[in-house]
């Protein structure tokens, strides 16, 4: 696991002064990366780090050669239109890379005269993925939301008896990740009508969001090797937030007996900004079970986990309608929850990915699964908080929602913030629903 040193010092403040907000998401002490390019323009894109409201263009920060060592090493990687090759080079390519940025940004630095117009303001660029993601996996990591969901069909025994014992997880479309900002349509498939003997094809009426964190894999390993729970780690390069859109009427006719598929496939945003291990090291803690609980197998369970196995991520979602933005009304949070809550830990998760020799490939995504908390008020998808569709939310404004309406807006936000230590941010995963497209 990271530890903590020189990159978390509290003190520490840039000469890009957007960078010492007090509520900002992107301090020096986080240093996240994107892939980026100039909004509107023909430019290639390349690596970028956020530092307060602007990101340093890394392409440009190589050609410059101020860098020196591993750390020029690992920008040179930076400088390819994604971050795969860089993701690749494992944690220590990343950490001396990340240490040299923020000498480059402390207020100190003697390169800020030569760094200063390499700054892009982040509202005039644009962002694509931060990798080619050659593969998706999407856990189901809350138990939370799990038992929620399961006592929606199944009142008398919500968890299946395999739940508690291994990280449940399904293979996704790579495809169609999406990076935060653009819309997709409503989506088609077969879907049974309630009282209906025969299914129809139609467009979803019960689209839904699912609060997730996503985990882009740095080093990968070979096919047939698996990776031990005390290495995992060292195979992660870092986190975003990730949507992983639901069609819940669909999903409820396809889903047996082989899980999700159209349902699920249609669309998946995951924010631009990718937050390394390293930046998360203040805000570890304790990965727990309740005492009545089973322990998990050996293979998933080591004192290291046990210690600081969780990360303390808060998570928001927030609803912007077409009618809230006509009426000029702020967007409004439908829940917040953590993701140290979450059952199993990001190890553990890849850890049993790889139980079996399935290789990962640097850039390989997996998402956490929905993150609900123990409240009502903790869930992470539209499912929970309305109780399946039968207690609608009241918006302000007046309107209600069950599942999504076209022109509906869904913005994820995460951070971290612990006493003694600065608050560092995710930024945003937004996209809008857009009506179905014509048959």
């Amino acid at each position: 696991m990271s530890a903590l040193n020189a990159t978390h010092d509290p003190a520490a403040k840039s000469w890009v002064a957007s960078g010492n907000a007090s509520a900002g998401d992107f301090p020096l002490q986080n240093l996240p990366f994107a892939a980026f390019r100039r909004a509107g323009s023909s430019e290639s894109f390349r690596g970028g780090v956020a530092i307060g409201d602007a990101v340093l263009d890394l392409g440009a920060l190589h050609t410059l050669g101020v860098l020196q060592g591993s750390a020029a090493q690992a920008l040179a990687l930076c400088a390819q239109p994604t971050l795969n090759a860089f993701m690749a080079a494992g944690p220590e390519a990343n950490a001396a890379l990340r240490a040299a940025l923020f000498a480059a940004l402390k207020s100190d630095s003697r390169f800020e005269e030569r760094l200063r117009p390499l700054l892009i303001p982040q509202s005039a660029a644009e962002y694509r993925v931060a990798a080619q993601v050659g593969d998706f996996t999407d856990f189901y990591a809350s138990i939370h939301h799990a038992t929620a969901v399961g006592r929606l069909f199944r009142p008398d025994n919500p968890l299946l008896p395999n739940y508690k014992w291994v990280p449940i997880a399904y293979h996704g479309r790579a495809s169609s990740v999406r990076v935060s900002g653009q819309g997709f349509a409503r989506p088609c498939g077969q879907l049974l009508p309630q009282g209906a003997t025969q299914p129809q094809l139609a467009a979803t009426r019960r689209l839904d969001y699912e609060l997730e964190v996503g985990v882009f894999v740095g080093r990968g390993n070979r096919l047939g090797g698996r990776v031990p729970l005390a290495e995992a780690e060292s195979h992660v390069f870092g986190l975003c937030l990730l949507n992983d859109w639901s069609a819940r009427d669909v999903q409820a006719w396809e889903y047996q007996p082989l899980g999700p598929f159209l349902a699920k496939n249609f669309a998946t945003t995951v924010s631009p900004w990718v937050v390394t291990l390293e930046a998360l090291a203040p805000y570890r803690v304790p990965w727990v079970r309740p005492a009545d609980e089973p322990p998990p197998l050996e293979y998933l369970d080591d004192a290291a986990q046990r210690q600081a196995g969780a990360i303390d991520i808060q998570l928001e979602v927030w609803l912007d309608t077409a009618g809230m933005r006509a009426a000029g009304l702020p967007a409004q949070r439908l829940s917040h929850s953590s993701f140290r809550d979450s059952w199993w830990t990001v190890a553990q998760m890849l850890a049993h990915h790889t139980v079996n020799g399935c290789n990962l490939e640097p850039g390989d995504l997996i998402g956490s699964g929905t993150q609900s908390g123990p409240l009502p008020s903790q869930a992470g998808s539209l499912l929970e908080l309305t109780a399946g569709g039968r207690q609608p939310l009241t918006l302000a404004g007046g309107e209600t929602r069950t599942f999504l309406e076209d022109g509906d807006r869904v913005m994820l936000r995460g951070w971290c913030a612990r006493d003694g230590y600065v608050r560092i941010g995710f930024g945003e995963a937004a996209a809008t629903v857009l009506p179905a497209l014509p048959r």
